[in-house]
């Protein structure tokens, strides 16, 4: 259910609590909730899973990502934990895909090339091409 976007981030969609216990055996020292809460009525609350992944030993933080978009704070947030994590890192949201989205936008506010992060998302199934301007802009102001 995780995927490898980098040897120090996986990207999943909705996790549950028996994800919870498999992120920590897997080695996660950080969990991103990119998911709104009740964005769906099958989504485990956000309260669950951060007390979950608290009791298992792991940080947790929410930047959750609605459908209207990205704004510069999440951006910002996202670089701010992903830099100031300590291990592997899984993010999630519904489907991955605005957790790998809001990923790309981070590093490329970061100085990270926005070709090498099409790149890494498109081996592992996620497309940047909605954002690449946006990646282009954040780049160019690092």
């Amino acid at each position: 259910m995780f995927v490898t976007l980098t040897p120090d981030l996986l990207v999943s969609p909705q996790i549950n609590l028996d994800d919870v216990t498999e992120a920590a055996r897997q080695g996660v020292k950080l969990i991103i909730n990119n998911r709104p809460e009740d964005e769906s009525e099958d989504q485990t609350p956000g309260a669950q899973i951060e007390a979950a992944v608290r009791a298992a030993g792991m940080d947790y933080t929410a930047i959750p990502v609605t459908h209207a978009g990205f704004s510069e704070p999440q951006v910002q947030a996202m670089a701010k934990a992903l830099e100031g994590a300590d291990g592997l890192v899984l993010a999630y949201c519904r489907s991955g895909t605005r957790s790998t989205l809001l990923w790309g936008l981070a590093e490329a506010s970061q100085g990270g090339d926005p070709d090498s992060l099409t790149n890494i998302a498109a081996k592992a199934g996620y497309d940047l091409g909605p954002i690449r301007p946006l990646m282009d802009m954040l780049k160019a102001r690092a």
